[in-house]
Order: structure tokens, then sequence, then C-alpha cells
């Protein structure tokens, strides 16, 4: 990842969490600061630097079914380039090479796991 990148990025607080944890979220976690707000642990912001320095953003899908995570999805891959699957996902998109909408993503981003597996 070239500087510039690396200074946009922390800008952008990815290592904060927010106020509300969740039980699931809590390995994610390393500790809170005295305004509530959660930091993030160093291998999230890993993977999330993996984002950032994904030199083809078509090879990102991100995939999005429940109507509260459509909206953001679209908004970030719209200027970003990558790959969006708002709605329903068809299953066989990653597995299956006769589909007409096959894709072979390097990086696969789900906004919530339970509604999106």
């Amino acid at each position: 990842m070239k500087e510039e990148d690396t200074v946009k990025f922390l800008a952008a607080e990815p290592h904060l969490n927010g106020s509300k944890l969740d039980f699931q979220m809590e390995q994610y976690v390393c500790k809170r600061k005295s305004d509530g707000i959660y930091i993030k642990s160093e291998e999230d912001l890993e993977e999330a630097s993996a984002i950032v320095a994904t030199e083809t953003p078509t090879d990102a899908s991100f995939i999005s079914s429940r109507n509260t995570g459509q909206w953001p999805v679209l908004k970030f891959a719209v200027p970003t380039g990558v790959t969006l699957i708002a709605g329903s996902f068809t299953p066989g998109t990653f597995t299956n090479q006769i589909q007409a909408a096959f894709q072979e993503p390097r990086l696969l981003v789900v906004t919530d796991p339970r509604a999106d597996h």
C-alpha cells in the first residue's frame, strides 16, 4: 500500500467500531476508549487494508441481501468499481462456471453473514 493510501485509510478511522458491541464481535475488539468507542484489533485492520490494497476493484465482490445494507454497499461500489450483489443472491455464482453471472472474486465482503450465507 502506498503512503498516501495509508494516510487516507487511517483518516477514515477504520479502527473505530462504535459504542455497541455484539457478543459475536468481542473477538475483533482489543479495547474500549473512555468515551465508549470500541477499538478493533490489528488483525481486523489487516483484513480491512486488504480491501484498500486491491489493485483491480473488479476482483472484489460486496454482498448485501438486507435492505439496511444494500444502500451503503451501493454507495461504496459505485465510486470504487467493486462488484455489487444486492438483494437476492443466486447460489452457484462463485462455483458454477456455466452460469452467466459466474464470478471468481479475490476478496468477498459480506454485510450480514446471517442473511447473506
